[in-house]
């Protein structure tokens, strides 16, 4: 619990910090004064219109991969087993361009599912590459080096299928589609963040829930099934509340990397606990997030896309923690 609030008060305050942080510098007081309804007119333009967004996609987006990447690690028991790695981030990112290049993107609903727009249709992508990898992983159960080995495969080949589809758009498609695939918080406005605020109302609390038989989880499946846990609705829920956030993250964004692999780790590293507290690491995955923004915005002159930051970060813990595995676990 201690950790879970410094955490969130960090969050708070590179919150705070990413709306004050701009080519017009206001300090953190004249940022909170605005909140409050005693700002100029000047710092209510900055502060509403230009950065709160932002600052909300990049919160907002931190939650949800968080949150996701610690529910298929402690599903999986591993930590190699994130969105990213399992072909949810892909299958979200493939559903996404298509409805770029082939749909026009957009929040708008029409008769098709492409008219439904880039939430809905990353959505579908996600759950059918996370159907993909759990149904070939699956042989009498699910062991967590075979998932994850699927997964890659499954990444790889809806990576090609992104790029053939970029490769064969229209111009402006393909440089739509390639900005976004970056991972950018760039333009973001209110209708980005709204799908992932009703996918935290509606799947955050179903997530939290499963935090008991998730713990149970861990002693094994057979214990599991002996202490009265339903083994496979649980997995269903957990991982269709994985891809939700995931889904809702990637189409607001783009993919984010890594930040569901890293912030699981650090959390648990955090609470030294034996696996990835849930709350807590949808807080860190915040400022994770947040954090690369303001780096992303501030500390170059061109600013550069915030998903570049989070794999230069997270490309290295990886390797890191494949070097120092010990007695064939991580």
């Amino acid at each position: 619990m201690t950790v879970t609030l410094a955490v969130l008060l960090a969050a708070g305050f590179v919150f705070t910090a990413g709306i004050a942080a701009g080519s017009a510098n206001l300090g953190l007081l004249d940022v909170l004064g605005t909140l409050a309804g005693a700002g100029t007119r000047a710092s209510e333009f900055i502060v509403y219109e230009l950065r709160l967004p932002r600052a909300a996609a990049g919160l907002a987006v931190g939650l949800c991969l968080g949150l996701a990447g610690a529910l298929t690690q402690t599903f999986s028991r591993n930590p190699l087993a994130t969105p990213d790695i399992l072909g949810v981030t892909s299958g979200a990112s493939a559903g996404a361009v298509t409805a770029i290049v082939l749909g026009g993107g957009g929040y708008s609903v029409g008769a098709s599912l492409l008219g439904f727009g880039i939430p809905v249709v990353a959505t579908v992508g996600g759950l059918a590459a996370a159907a993909a990898v759990y149904g070939l992983a699956w042989k009498g159960g699910v062991d967590s080096y075979r998932i994850v080995l699927i997964g890659i495969g499954v990444t790889a080949s809806l990576g090609g299928l992104t790029s053939y589809l970029v490769v064969r758009a229209q111009l402006t498609q393909a440089t739509a589609a390639t900005q976004w695939l970056v991972g950018s918080l760039s333009g973001v406005s209110w209708a980005s963040v709204w799908p992932m605020v009703a996918a935290l109302v509606v799947v955050a609390p179903i997530a939290l829930a499963q935090s008991g038989p998730l713990g149970i989880s861990q002693l094994g499946d057979d214990v599991a099934v002996g202490l009265g846990v339903p083994l496979q609705r649980h997995r269903l829920v957990v991982i269709a509340a994985a891809v939700l956030l995931t889904a809702a993250a990637v189409s607001a964004a783009g993919p984010v990397e890594f930040v569901a692999f890293v912030a699981p780790q650090v959390a648990r590293r955090l609470a030294g606990a034996g696996r990835p507290p849930l709350l807590a690491s949808a807080l860190v995955g915040a400022v994770l997030v947040l954090i690369a923004d303001v780096v992303a915005r501030t500390a170059f002159t061109g600013e550069i896309p915030v998903g570049i930051l989070t794999a230069i970060i997270g490309a290295p813990y990886l390797i890191w923690l494949l070097i120092h595995r010990k007695g064939g676990t991580l």
